[in-house]
């Protein structure tokens, strides 16, 4: 099934249009891609109308939530696929995600693919989620040829709680529940926060799909350009939800253990009561503390 793919990007060029040449070339189905463009970037533009594909820009970097909520706007298909612009996908990527959902039979879930990210590559957040090979930490080493032989041979399993990105769901999901929530921008601590809005509307399918996989040079719009801002996800997530990420992640998602179904409420126990208490007392502090 077709699905839209959103990317939004800043001064990237040459890994997005590898990014883009991935898809086109290892995707079963023939997709929508839907880029952003942040800040002036004609060269981008140029590219992406010679090739034909749709784009929303802004003159100044808008960041990531709002950059992918702008392009979603204009997305024709069911599906919303949320990926970064150093994103090499792999064979078939697609095809896993589309048998997930055709098994599932619900709008409520949300699926993603699996990252394989650089051995070298050791500034990655949760890299105990990815699985680590090396076919090049950047686009000039990149050895395209050494993955596509060997990525399915890469042992790994079905993950809970998912890798964030690459990640798809209904767009009527996405819609409900308001996309990105553009206090995140420029874009770090949104993937857990879309992700607690879902489980607020009662989406319980969180699953990192092993077949599916991508190769990811490690977040370069966002993490190595010294040019952007970092907000700080963490303090924006406890101030919203009253919970640390890593509360959440770790007793409601349960992110990264192996996948074994639909989750439930965490379990009340005494390690639950240990941490949630300290998620209160760093809320309180924030917000009374100097």
């Amino acid at each position: 099934m077709k699905f839209s793919i959103i990317i939004p990007t800043y001064k990237n060029f040459n890994y997005l249009k590898l990014a883009i040449k991935s898809i086109k070339k290892n995707s079963k189905f023939n997709h929508e891609i839907i880029i952003h463009i942040n800040g002036n970037d004609f060269k981008t533009e140029a590219y992406l109308k010679n090739q034909k594909i749709k784009y929303t820009k802004s003159s100044k970097n808008i960041g990531l939530c709002s950059g992918v909520n702008e392009a979603s706007k204009i997305s024709t298909t069911k599906f919303i696929v949320y990926a970064h612009d150093d994103m090499y996908f792999l064979p078939k990527w697609d095809n896993y995600l589309d048998k997930e959902i055709n098994k599932l039979n619900s709008k409520l879930f949300y699926f993603s693919s699996t990252q394989i990210s650089s051995i070298s590559n050791n500034n990655l957040n949760n890299v105990s989620n990815h699985i680590h090979y090396n076919a090049g930490d950047n686009i000039n080493n990149f050895n395209e040829n050494k993955l596509l032989k060997n990525f399915e041979k890469l042992k790994f399993y079905d993950l809970q709680g998912s890798h964030w990105a690459p990640h798809i769901i209904h767009k009527d999901i996405w819609n409900r529940v308001g996309g990105f929530s553009k206090e995140f921008d420029p874009g770090f601590g949104s993937d857990p926060d879309l992700n607690m809005k879902l489980w607020k509307i009662g989406v319980r399918v969180f699953k990192g799909v092993n077949k599916s996989r991508i190769y990811h040079f490690g977040s370069l719009t966002t993490r190595k350009n010294k040019k952007i801002i970092r907000n700080n996800g963490g303090r924006t997530f406890l101030l919203k939800w009253g919970i640390t990420i890593n509360f959440f992640t770790k007793f409601y998602l349960l992110r990264g253990e192996k996948y074994s179904g639909s989750l439930k409420e965490p379990k009340i126990t005494i390690s639950y009561l240990y941490n949630y208490i300290k998620c209160k007392i760093e809320y309180l502090y924030k917000i009374y503390g100097k």
